[in-house]
């Protein structure tokens, strides 16, 4: 299963069949580099290998920012296009062919009536410094413009500006960001 989810994975870095050259190739990206260990990690949870995997996991969360707990419930397709801090609460689930750029956060709230985790669907493509909290639901071919807040739930085929967000209904928002879709 895990090794299915990789060659997804791989595939939004490095379109076509999947080959070892490929997959050497994916490894000069940082965001496919630390998607692999983390998806190994979670494979590999409850055996020794999961230690291994988990100890390089770590060096890459140093090495590059990325903050993103092998727990959370993520899906094929994850594009993370330039290192630097990219946060994600440990309860959060996220779709297929998601895009995370640097700054972005997805946090968990601890209080009030939004307490909980955000659930993203598929293909969202989340911008520079956006930051989503709380129990919130994001739909499918949403859009989150850079420095955006949400703390609400976003509709399908929708983009998100501002803080405060701002929703704008669009037809097809992600067309032209979210690349080598499985």
């Amino acid at each position: 299963m895990a090794s299915q989810i990789i060659k997804q994975d791989l595939f939004r870095y490095r379109p076509g069949p999947f080959s070892f050259i490929k997959l050497l190739q994916g490894f000069r990206s940082q965001g496919f580099r630390y998607t692999y260990f983390l998806r190994k990690t979670a494979a590999y949870k409850g055996s020794l290998m999961y230690w291994m995997y988990k100890i390089i996991l770590r060096h890459y969360t140093y090495k590059y920012g990325f903050q993103i707990p092998h727990e959370a419930e993520i899906g094929p397709g994850l594009y993370l296009g330039h290192f630097g801090t990219i946060i994600v609460s440990v309860n959060a689930k996220i779709g297929k062919n998601c895009n995370l750029a640097p700054g972005v956060t997805i946090g968990r709230d601890h209080r009030g009536k939004r307490k909980g985790s955000p659930v993203i669907g598929d293909q969202v493509w989340i911008g520079t410094n956006a930051v989503i909290v709380g129990k919130v639901s994001i739909g499918n071919n949403v859009l989150i413009a850079p420095n955006s807040f949400v703390n609400f739930d976003v509709p399908d085929n929708s983009i998100v500006l501002g803080n405060p967000g701002t929703i704008i209904p669009r037809e097809n928002p992600t067309e032209g960001y979210i690349n080598n879709q499985i």
